[in-house]
């Protein structure tokens, strides 16, 4: 007789686990399901079925600098242009 399911087990945060949990009940989505969903995106891309890259080094600037609330905010696309004009 073939085995029908194979058990998954993941070690992670708590915290990861409740948020996300959150996330997929309003979504009316199980975790189990959540799950299932990435592992055919995994096998129909034959990878991860999204980008994954190393900052280089100015992005990762750019993002610590964010972090620590240093970055710039504009209300507007405009104002963004306006800005990188000078």
């Amino acid at each position: 007789m073939e085995i029908k399911e194979a058990v998954v087990k993941a070690r992670i945060e708590p915290s990861l686990k409740r948020e996300t949990e959150v996330i997929l009940d309003a979504l009316g989505i199980s975790t189990t399901e959540a799950i299932r969903m990435f592992l055919t995106q995994v096998r129909l891309h034959k990878g991860l079925p999204f980008e994954v890259r190393i900052p280089n080094a100015a992005t990762q600037a750019a993002m610590n600098e964010l972090e620590s609330g240093k970055g710039k905010r504009f209300s507007s696309v405009e104002a963004l242009f306006d800005d990188l004009d000078g």
